[in-house]
């Protein structure tokens, strides 16, 4: 009978970064009120008193976390501010912010939280500020160039960095479209305005496939277990089968509209043949009977003669001219003539 195989203890450090990388998953999933030192010490398989001995409380081992990612967020933005046109400063820095969103999505999660005041970390809010006061530099060149008062920079730093944060926040969950194209068209809103802006921006070649390297820990951790590498392989598929289906849902609802519109074409097709087809009956009947000869007249049919019409006043009936002759005057003429005795 063999013995198992002893498992090699970490060290002070090693169980440290440890249980940082599992508190900050806890933290990014549950938030930090809904995250207990119960869970953490389970999920690193350690009793609480070492959390406690590492840390000294919840609020210590959150305070590293939130801590190490605005670290890791303000460097990699400080490095995109290199010396470049203001433009192009402005695509580096939206690119880095939407890197660090892309690859480290837990820390994303656990800064956009309004960090816990016990954390004595500040807010995201206050990254933000951080990060618009690198910025600013840049917006002032770019106000003094045009003949802007660059006064108003720090006012326009909060605005610009706000905006690509909150997208950021949306473009978290959604992951489309691709990095460089949100950046290109947040700097197209930024540095064109509505009024102006591209249709289809584009990011510059400058800035294409740029990738800002965050700064790395020095500190090297235990390898992993059999267990946990199972763990870890896990999750990994369950990634790939969440995109799967992401992409599948994409797809399917594409060929959804796709089909609709579709539709929608073919019916319109249908109502435009059948207007043209009562157009065209409607012409032909208005032609047909416009072209009909009139009807022929019936066999031995005779138009009557015409015969001028009198006058009435021009004819008088005799027997109408007699009855209305004096009675008096026929015996005097009659008299006259020897007719009566």
């Amino acid at each position: 009978m063999t013995e198992p195989r002893s498992r090699r203890r970490m060290t002070g450090k090693e169980r440290r970064e440890q249980l940082i990388g599992v508190s900050r998953a806890l933290f990014a999933e549950k938030g930090f009120d809904g995250t207990s030192i119960e869970e953490i010490a389970a999920s690193a398989s350690v009793s609480k008193p070492v959390v406690y001995e590492h840390f000294g409380a919840k609020e210590g081992i959150y305070a590293v976390v939130v801590d190490r990612e605005m670290q890791r967020l303000l460097s990699m933005v400080s490095q995109s501010l290199v010396d470049a046109p203001p433009r192009l400063k402005l695509e580096r820095a939206a690119l880095a912010m939407l890197q660090y969103i892309e690859e480290s999505s837990e820390g994303f999660r656990i800064l956009v939280r309004d960090s816990h005041a016990a954390s004595g970390t500040g807010t995201f809010a206050s990254l933000i500020s951080e990060i618009a006061n690198q910025v600013e530099d840049v917006l002032a060149e770019a106000a003094s160039a045009h003949g802007y008062d660059p006064r108003y920079s720090p006012m326009y730093a909060q605005m610009l960095v706000g905006m690509v944060a909150l997208t950021g926040q949306w473009w978290l969950d959604v992951r489309k479209p691709p990095r460089e194209e949100v950046a290109a068209h947040v700097v197209n809103l930024a540095w064109n305005g509505l009024n102006n802006l591209d249709p289809r921006p584009v990011i510059s070649g400058e800035s294409r496939g740029l990738i800002v390297t965050p700064p790395s820990t020095t500190v090297t951790t235990a390898p992993l277990t059999s267990k946990e590498l199972r763990e870890q392989e896990k999750a990994r598929e369950r990634q790939l089968k969440e995109q799967e289906k992401a992409r599948e849902r994409q797809l399917k609802e594409q060929e959804k509209l796709q089909r609709e519109r579709e539709k929608a074409r073919q019916r319109e097709l249908r109502e435009q043949a059948k207007l043209a087809a009562r157009q065209a009956k409607l012409a032909e009947r208005a032609g047909g009977e416009r072209d009909r000869p009139p009807p022929a007249p019936a066999p031995g049919w005779q138009e009557p003669a015409s015969h001028p019409v009198a006058h009435p006043a021009a004819t008088v009936s005799p027997q109408v001219g007699a009855s209305n002759q004096d009675p008096a005057r026929s015996l005097r003429d009659a008299d006259e003539s020897g007719l009566t005795d």
